[in-house]
């Protein structure tokens, strides 16, 4: 298992529902095209899943 989670938002939150635009930015996304390496944890799986239409995300090794 990987230690960190790359995340970039593909997708604009305009259209988007609020609580997804808040899922955005608590996993600090605030622009398309910007990531961000967050820690590979079920609170972190749990946010990209509820907005992975707008997200792509990899693990990563560090």
């Amino acid at each position: 298992m990987a230690d960190k989670i790359k995340v970039t938002l593909k997708r604009s939150v305009s259209g988007s529902t609020k609580d997804q635009r808040a899922t955005v930015a608590a996993l600090g996304l605030k622009r398309r095209g910007r990531s961000r390496i967050l820690p590979n944890s079920d609170a972190t799986k749990g946010a990209i899943r509820k907005v992975s239409h707008l997200l792509t995300w990899e693990e990563i090794e560090q």
